[in-house]
């Protein structure tokens, strides 16, 4: 006895359907746990709030924050955290009168990447106050797209304090040579839109910037994630 053809497409059917169904009502699932979170650096203190999991008191934390500032960019506007609000930053160190512009010139290829995404801005801070006065040419010479890349500098007392105690790296000036020099972390840090720092990567190196450019998109997943469910 012949079998329907018609029958033995529509098991066939069937059959390679199931795999589907089931991606499409896990994903959901599974995507909550797709990205691992990314770390938050600098010092942790457990405070005397709590929240609850599962019917479980558990103790918050508070987390290391960078502070808050008031910067010159290269259209001589004032920034603050308020000027990044809700944003993730993209953030290294230079001076204008460094030989080695490796840093700038990899936030420059990335920030044109990001040209389209309004989450993701770039700032670059110089460690020396005399670039306040030349950072309009130096940021036209990168092409910088104005509210997508700032070029920030100001006083020492300011900038040198945010550096070490608030972005956790290290400046320097040098003026033993007779010709004022700076030393500083060649880095770029990764920061959250609560300010915390999620990374820090070497800008010279090929690796650490693969492991930047995967865990901005980690950030903008995180990101999303916790507006969807109102956090």
């Amino acid at each position: 006895m012949k079998r329907n053809p018609i029958k033995k497409v529509l098991i066939l059917v069937s059959i390679l359907a199931i795999p589907g169904f089931l991606f499409f009502y896990l994903l959901p699932q599974f995507a909550k746990n797709r990205y691992k979170s990314l770390p938050i650096f600098g010092k942790k203190t457990v405070a005397t709030t709590f929240h609850s999991v599962k019917g479980k008191k558990i103790p918050d934390t508070i987390y290391h924050l960078v502070p808050d500032f008031k910067l010159i960019n290269q259209h001589n506007d004032t920034l603050s955290w308020k000027s990044y609000e809700n944003k993730i930053v993209v953030l290294n160190l230079f001076y204008i009168g460094a030989r080695n512009q490796q840093a700038n010139k990899y936030i420059k290829q990335l920030s044109d990447g990001y040209e389209q995404k309004p989450l993701v801005k770039f700032v670059s801070l110089s460690v020396d106050p005399a670039d306040l006065s030349k950072l309009r040419e130096f940021a036209a010479d990168f092409k910088a797209k104005e509210g997508k890349w700032n070029f920030l500098a100001g006083d020492t007392a300011q900038t040198y304090p945010l550096i070490r105690q608030g972005l956790l790296l290290d400046v320097v000036a040098n003026d033993t040579s007779g010709k004022r020099n700076f030393i500083f972390s060649n880095k770029i840090v990764l920061i959250d839109n609560f300010h915390r720092i999620r990374g820090i990567y070497d800008a010279d190196d090929a690796g650490a910037n693969a492991k930047l450019e995967d865990e901005i998109k980690v950030l903008i997943a995180e990101y999303l994630r916790n507006v969807k469910d109102g956090r």
